[in-house]
């Protein structure tokens, strides 16, 4: 029977798993698969591809998964947790100084590691609702999600606005429940309320015995068996993992009404037949649910395996250029940019346009086509990325994600390709929903001052806008979030030396406009006018009846909102 049902399958009664079966990882250096430039070769390498993201509401647990992902690979030797002890190792997704000092993820971040015949690129997302233009940028170079539950609460804010960017990607999504071993909410409540809310079919494939401290394991459906799990040091290594059969298996230390309540909710999946449909859950109709504890190390493993059998490899991706095609995975190499961060290595100050590769075979040293501007690019300087680390990349496939270091010809949303000419979708922006105006303190550092907000700007950071009065004088800051304006002013500091001084500024929404009307939008009160760096006109309204006022006068302008409204993004 596959492990796809929730029947059994033939192992012993009982058996304990080591660290040492985990199965061998590979750090970021060596990609080469042996694939060569053979078509069967070439699909080979891409099947054995998952690439994919964890998204959740802050503190769930995103980070600490992400870390024992790699702790169960072999990757990291012991894991750091992201609010940790002080004599414990941070989080390697967690690169960012600020990231370190908070507590909290703020950058994206790329990880690859492998396990057993799989390789795994990571994208690990800010959990925070201000970075939500940088997760979904990240999404989109994902071909399915990992979505975290807190036992004790459910499905939050964040979690409901990430799922909603995920089902519009199509992104087939598996649950993972956190904090088993802490005391939480029925689970069958949870799976009501992922039913009721997201309109997910629910599909436990393995069920928690008890939760906090009557916590006695975890039933795994597909193979009809009782795992426990041995703790170790706060959760910084893997402890072994007991299987039992569960017909033979017994509630030792568990409370009796506790266990029975577990041992016949399993027995009512069974009568129901609760069975994962894999088609289905491709299709975004169900998802898998398994339960576990991050934190301890319980079920990590299950989910890890779980996950690598049922996501989808790297698939053909939609174009616009030819219209309404699709590149399929074995076409001549062709790649999109959907990340560029700088500075991540201080010493260097170097640049790293992040592409996820759609088709074909990348090569190091390989030109290709900017699809933006039709003109080569030499793609010399390629890298993968494991946190802070670097490793030079010779060879790479679709679904993974290569680093080009110093690429400053290339933007977020570029279309890199060799064969026959393709384009991808544009990645859309968040319109922006706050404003502040900046002011440089130390006035000799103007050209450090310059740099740094168009970097931010080009990487996402926050959205740089200037008035043809002011210019860099008085920039405008625009973003989603308060928190993006913090970074904002820590990475001018910390990578650039520029002490800035943020206001908060009257404006609440922006709208693109043609430029020929500028002139007449700037005279009106509580307006302004501006443009970002790609030369669009921006009309900044202080309210929403300023807006419509400005519509009902002017009924001959258009009022376009800039990339994508953040409320598109919210469950309504």
């Amino acid at each position: 029977m596959s492990r796809l049902d929730t029947g059994g399958d033939a192992r012993p009664s009982v058996s304990a798993i080591p660290h040492s079966a985990a199965g061998s990882a590979t750090l970021v250096a060596d990609l080469h698969d042996g694939a060569g430039a053979s078509p069967d070769g070439l699909r080979a390498a891409v099947d054995q591809r998952r690439t994919f993201a964890i998204i959740s509401h802050p503190d769930a647990g995103k980070t600490t998964l992400t870390e024992k992902f790699l702790l169960y690979s072999g990757a990291v030797a012991e894991a750091g947790a992201v609010k940790s002890r002080k004599q414990a190792r941070t989080a390697t997704s967690d690169w960012m100084a600020l990231e370190r000092e908070r507590g909290i993820s703020i950058s994206s971040t790329v990880l690859r590691f492998r396990y057993r015949g799989w390789w795994f690129n990571l994208l690990d997302t800010p959990g925070h609702a201000d970075f939500s233009e940088d997760t979904y940028r990240t999404l989109w170079a994902a071909d399915a999600a990992v979505m975290v539950l807190d036992l004790a609460k459910g499905l939050e804010p964040q979690t409901l606005k990430l799922f909603r960017v995920c089902r519009d990607r199509g992104l087939p999504i598996v649950t993972f429940v956190n904090k088993c071993d802490r005391p939480g909410l029925p689970p069958l409540a949870v799976l009501d309320d992922i039913a009721a809310r997201i309109g997910l079919d629910p599909v436990p494939l393995t069920w928690p015995v008890g939760d906090g401290g009557d916590f006695a394991g975890i039933v795994d459906r597909r193979t009809q068996e009782l795992v426990r799990f041995e703790r170790t040091a706060h959760g910084a290594t893997v402890g072994d993992e007991h299987r039992v059969a569960l017909a033979d298996a017994s509630p030792g230390a568990c409370p009796p009404d506790v266990w029975q309540t577990a041992m016949d909710e399993v027995a009512l999946f069974d009568l129901e037949q609760v069975r994962l449909d894999h088609a289905a859950f491709l299709a975004g109709r169900q998802t898998p649910v398994l339960f576990g504890s991050a934190l301890a190390n319980f079920g990590v493993r299950l989910l890890l395996e779980a996950f690598a059998e049922l996501a989808p490899p790297p698939s053909a991706q939609p174009v616009i250029d030819p219209s309404d095609g699709r590149r399929r995975v074995d076409a001549p190499f062709s790649a999109q940019v959907f990340k560029v961060q700088a500075n991540m290595d201080p010493r260097h100050r170097d640049r790293v346009a992040f592409l996820r590769v759609n088709s074909g075979r990348f090569e190091r040293g390989m030109t290709a086509t900017l699809a933006r501007s039709g003109k080569p690019f030499q793609l010399k300087y390629s890298h993968q990325v494991f946190g802070r680390e670097r490793a030079t990349v010779d060879e790479a496939f679709a679904g993974d994600i290569v680093g080009i270091v110093n690429a400053t010809g290339l933007q977020v949303g570029d279309t890199l390709y060799t064969g026959p000419r393709v384009t991808f979708p544009p990645i859309p922006s968040f319109a922006p929903e706050r404003f502040v105006t900046v002011h440089n303190r130390n006035r000799s550092r103007y050209k450090q001052f310059r740099t740094g907000l168009d970097q931010l700007d080009e990487e996402g950071v926050i959205q740089l806008l200037l008035r043809t009065d002011f210019g860099y004088q008085e920039p405008i800051l625009a973003g989603v979030g308060q928190l993006q304006f913090e970074v904002a002013a820590y990475r001018m500091a910390d990578e650039f030396g520029c002490d800035i001084t943020i206001t908060p500024a009257p404006w609440r929404l922006a709208r693109a406009v043609d430029p020929e009307h500028a002139d007449t939008l700037r005279d009106r009160r509580r307006v302004t006018i501006a443009e970002n760096r790609h030369g669009d006109t921006h009309a900044l309204f202080a309210s929403d009846e300023t807006l419509q006022w400005a519509r009902e006068d002017h009924p001959e302008i258009e009022f376009v909102t800039p990339g994508m409204p953040v409320a598109q993004q919210t469950p309504r």
